[in-house]
């Protein structure tokens, strides 16, 4: 199988460093890897006819009409799509077609770094077996798709400037089908330490596996691609 790695935007989000955080998962895997930082390898329609998983780690990008038809169709026909973070919720605002797909969009984060818990929802093969977890990282406030199936939740509080928040359940990581395609979304992961805790980390290599249509029961629980 062929995965796509997209790599790029706001340097804030380590680009480069987030993404290699996965390489070895994905190439022990299966996967040949491609990775570009160039958002134009959208256009290249050939190109992507051959992709099975395309990772999206691109913060404050602008989607040309050209690069939303080629990534949205390919998605469509049958390519999985996955990332996290601002790397797939703070980009392409104004490409619609590009934020249908994804089912989310990033719109604030009260507190910046603060202490919250990540609450596992409803039963699927990318959370078997994990837990609630505390985390100390940006709570996303986002604006999401009532279709989404939803992985895990976190509850604000209404702190931290905030208090039109409290009590509001926001969708943390999710999944969906487009068209013949996968998507699979995490708002963990501002940094690779934050992409380094073993939840975050088992929910992230699964939803990557999942996206591509590949079974992710056999993956244990805490997997570290950097030292299996």
């Amino acid at each position: 199988m062929n995965a796509l790695i997209v790599r790029g935007g706001w340097a804030g989000h380590e680009p480069v460093a987030c993404t290699e955080t996965f390489r070895a998962f994905l190439e022990r895997n299966g996967f040949t890897l491609y990775v570009v930082d160039d958002l134009d390898v959208y256009t290249n329609r050939d190109a992507l006819a051959s992709v099975d998983l395309i990772v999206q780690c691109w913060t404050d990008g602008r989607l040309t009409a050209d690069q939303e038809n080629g990534l949205v169709g390919r998605v469509r026909d049958g390519a999985g799509f996955a990332g996290w973070h601002g790397g797939v919720l703070a980009t392409g605002y104004e490409a619609a077609q590009y934020q249908h797909m994804v089912g989310g969009r990033f719109i604030n984060h009260p507190g910046g770094f603060v202490d919250y818990t990540v609450d596992i929802a409803g039963e699927h093969p990318i959370t078997a077996g994990l837990d609630s977890y505390a985390v100390h990282t940006e709570q996303y406030y986002c604006h999401v798709d009532p279709a989404l199936e939803v992985l895990a939740t976190t509850t604000f509080t209404g702190d931290h400037g905030a208090p039109e928040t409290a009590g509001v359940v926001m969708p943390v990581a999710w999944t969906r089908r487009f068209g013949q395609g996968r998507v699979f979304v995490s708002a963990l992961g501002h940094s690779p330490a934050d992409l380094e805790v073993p939840q975050t980390r088992t929910m992230t290599e699964r939803g990557l596996l999942w996206a591509a249509g590949r079974a992710t029961g056999s993956l244990p629980l805490g997997t570290f691609s950097g030292s299996m």
